[in-house]
């Protein structure tokens, strides 16, 4: 694979986010799943705290600051104290705007920059990882979507 590989799962995973969190309230956005799982600002906002790596990774600073993304850590508690979330119109405008940089950076790089070796991988690799890991969380967006009542946003 290629940066314009990258650039087109990413893009993907973009279009994938917004279609499912389209209409949703602030009360919908805070529904807790049954015996399992986290709500959508949750896992929004878990998708755009993630995005600081991948920032870090392109040489862009973080989008959030420590304290923007504790509530969306990995292994947080279910999220239902909304006065310590994030709107999903911020979180959506900093997807978005952490996009863009990461399309410009990705159209920039040579081959040779997307195989320089990191800690754990390259950094394509790592990429690629962190790309995967959105995907998934972005499908969990969808179900959330269903579970409240929506249609389906992606026949």
């Amino acid at each position: 694979m290629d940066s314009r590989t990258l650039s087109k799962l990413y893009g993907l995973n973009l279009m994938v986010i917004e279609k499912n969190v389209e209409g949703f309230t602030p009360e919908d956005s805070f529904f807790q799943p049954r015996s399992a799982g986290n709500c959508a600002n949750w896992v929004l906002g878990h998708i755009v705290s993630t995005r600081n790596e991948v920032m870090k990774l392109i040489g862009e600073s973080p989008l959030w600051s420590k304290e923007e993304t504790e509530p969306y850590r990995r292994g947080s508690l279910p999220l239902t104290d909304e006065s310590i979330a994030l709107p999903l119109a911020k979180m959506l405008t900093d997807l978005r705007a952490s996009q863009d940089k990461l399309l410009t950076a990705l159209d920039q790089m040579s081959p040779e920059e997307l195989e320089a070796p990191l800690e754990d991988g390259t950094l394509y690799e790592q990429l690629a990882v962190i790309q995967f890991h959105e995907a998934y969380h972005a499908g969990q967006l969808g179900l959330l979507r269903r579970l409240i009542g929506k249609p389906c946003a992606i026949p």
